[in-house]
């Protein structure tokens, strides 16, 4: 009898679960009958034309390409970046630029995640480089600092869609053990970018302005995407000769039926039909992409973290309502927010089935301190390395690279010891570890220059960059590695957007927190020690608005004068605050290493089995050695 009734639950149960698939597929335009997006089928079966290793190694190769240009690329582009906001007068406001950046790369990457799965990754990967170019176009012309926020933006949309499909592409062509070393590909141009990105700016700077240096990147970028364009190309014309892509092309159709229209009656009854056509697009790409979603994520961040490098100075704005005012809406904005993610939005900005797993959140706590911890000493390192321990601009821009230098040398290393061991989280816990040793390092060696002799602070600040470097080798991009492994490959694209995203929420607050203690400070810190030397505090608005640059403050003030000496004081005060809040940040990150998933990574492209809910797929069975292990220490089973 009972046996009879448990059958009978079991068939309720399976009946339960099969109206509710259906309802969701149903209702969730992003899936069809096999319940995987059609970008996702499609990308599949573009790959499946490209089993070939050496057809492999050719988009392998053609993926370095593009990674060697974005690289070099951003690290030329940070520094001219200083330069430019020196040109306008503007130096401090390089965190407030870095902050727009940030918080528009955090709400893009999302909506690439969701759009890359509906139309396709080469579509994307497309509107992505024109963003890039677009971008950099306007940075280039821009003659205030306004305008050249406006082209950043721009470019950091353009950009974050490059970086994440590339990305998605990686780890679509890898399995598991071998993810952390595929996904590091677009990462060693570094090894050589270390060494001549000084020598290009050298060569380029000052014979050309700033504007030339970073407007040529508008054609050499888009140049270096040729070759992959082609291979993704190739692959899409391979896969449309097959069966499963008319069926694919078939279920799009069937999804979007209300896409459609058809040229019916005269010219104005068939145009108004193209127009309720697209009203119904535009419509259904608003809720996919939840963009109520994202504008709350733009101006929460936007107005919370951009005030704080702005109010203050060499005039004090804390008590105006220009500033106070964004901060109260920012904070309004929070609670609104949640409401809308919890009960209105059709698909939210993600899961909330994966966000409640601890192999997800976790990884993402981690990814917002990773550049939250790091730009609290490496914000101004370029200014202060000029400025404060005088360097000229090629070792300055050397020394700025390094840790990106030595995690590029380890980072493969570590991926070979990953694809052997087949784990995570010992490899996350070390890499925190050494930059809690970095961050000490640099707390003793930034913190005391005497403004006469800086070759001790030079050699100090290298040998903590190498440790930090190091670190990062064994952790940034294998918790990504880790986060992936904690769904399906349907949810893949989404849950690495969520990464990355946490990355520019932690730029963001970074940036913002460095800027506003530079702000905050750095100006009266320079009037201070100015009078303790009985210098003219006059000079300390020059010194801190135009520090470097064609007829900057220390082309004036050699290293060594009267009036040098206190600047360079006032640096190594606001740098030891800069990174003793970077050494209290790091502890909180190492602790939410703990609580990371640690699954086994068999040679496969993602674990499909897992809990379902809410139309996620959450693989929580990871066997996790080193939580039985602290378990058994408190005294816990």
């Amino acid at each position: 009898m009972s046996d009879t009734n448990n059958s009978s639950d079991n068939s309720k149960n399976v009946d339960m679960k099969d109206s509710q698939t259906q309802e969701v597929t149903k209702s969730d335009p992003l899936r069809n009958s096999t319940s995987k997006s059609i970008g996702v089928r499609k990308a599949e079966l573009m790959l499946k034309q490209y089993q070939h290793p050496g057809l492999k190694i050719l988009v392998y190769f053609c993926i370095f390409i593009i990674g060697y240009a974005y690289s070099i690329d951003g690290s030329l582009r940070y520094t001219f970046q200083a330069y430019a906001t020196a040109s306008y007068g503007q130096h401090s406001l390089i965190s407030t630029v870095g902050v727009i950046r940030a918080v528009a790369a955090a709400a893009s990457q999302p909506t690439y995640a969701r759009l890359c799965d509906r139309f396709g990754r080469i579509e994307l990967f497309v509107v992505s480089i024109l963003f890039y170019a677009l971008g950099t176009v306007i940075e280039s012309q821009a003659y205030d600092v306004q305008r050249f926020a406006g082209g950043a933006v721009l470019y950091q949309i353009g950009y974050s869609g490059v970086l994440l499909i590339l990305q998605v592409m990686l780890a679509d062509f890898s399995t598991l053990n071998w993810r952390f070393f595929c996904s590091i590909l677009t990462t060693t141009p570094f090894i050589i970018n270390s060494w001549v990105s000084g020598n290009i700016l050298d060569s380029l700077y000052p014979k050309y302005s700033w504007n030339f240096c970073i407007g040529m990147w508008a054609f050499i970028f888009p140049l270096t995407c040729i070759p992959l364009l082609c291979c993704l190309f190739h692959m899409q014309s391979l896969a449309k000769k097959k069966d499963e892509w008319k069926q694919i092309l078939s279920d799009e159709k069937e999804n979007h039926s209300e896409w459609t229209w058809e040229k019916t009656g005269t010219f104005i009854e068939s145009t108004k039909a193209f127009i309720f056509c697209q009203g119904r697009i535009l419509k259904s790409l608003f809720w996919e992409i939840d963009a109520i979603g994202i504008m709350f994520i733009i101006c929460i961040f936007g107005f919370i973290l951009v005030p704080f490098t702005l109010a203050s100075g060499v005039t004090d704005k804390w008590r105006q309502a220009s500033t106070i005012a964004p901060l109260v809406v920012g904070f309004v904005l929070i609670p609104f927010f949640i409401i809308w993610e919890k009960k209105y939005a059709r698909f939210p900005v993600a899961p909330f089935e994966l966000l409640k797993d601890r192999g997800v959140w976790a990884a993402l706590i981690v990814g917002v301190m990773i550049d939250w911890v790091w730009y609290m000493p490496n914000d101004f390192m370029y200014t202060v390395l000029m400025v404060a321990m005088n360097q000229s601009q090629k070792a300055a821009m050397r020394i700025t690279m390094l840790d990106s230098f030595v995690s590029v040398l380890v980072g493969p290393m570590t991926g070979l010891l990953i694809a052997k061991v087949r784990r995570t989280k010992g490899f996350i816990m070390f890499g925190v570890s050494m930059w809690c040793i970095a961050l000490g390092l640099l707390l003793h060696f930034r913190g005391d220059n005497n403004g006469i002799n800086s070759q001790t602070s030079v050699n100090g600040v290298i040998g903590a960059l190498c440790v930090m470097g190091m670190g990062t080798g064994f952790f940034t991009y294998v918790t990504q590695t880790s986060i992936a492994t904690c769904t399906n490959h349907e949810h893949m694209a989404v849950v690495m957007a969520l990464y990355m995203s946490s990355y520019n929420i932690g730029l963001a607050f970074g940036a913002s927190i460095s800027g506003a203690v530079w702000t905050n400070l750095m100006y009266k810190q320079i009037v201070k020690e100015m009078e303790k030397a009985g210098i003219d505090t006059a000079l300390a608005t020059f010194a801190y608005g135009s520090p470097i640059g064609a007829g900057g403050f220390i082309q004036e003030y050699v290293w060594g004068t009267a009036e040098r000496i206190p600047v360079v004081l006032a640096y190594a005060h606001v740098q030891k605050i800069l990174c003793i809040v970077g050494l209290i940040l790091v502890f909180p990150m190492l602790i939410a290493t703990l609580f990371l998933r640690d699954h086994k990574l068999v040679s496969v492209q993602s674990l499909e089995k897992g809990s379902s809910g809410e139309g996620a797929v959450v693989n929580k069975d990871d066997d996790d050695y080193i939580k039985r292990k602290f378990m058994t220490f408190v005294g816990k089973k």
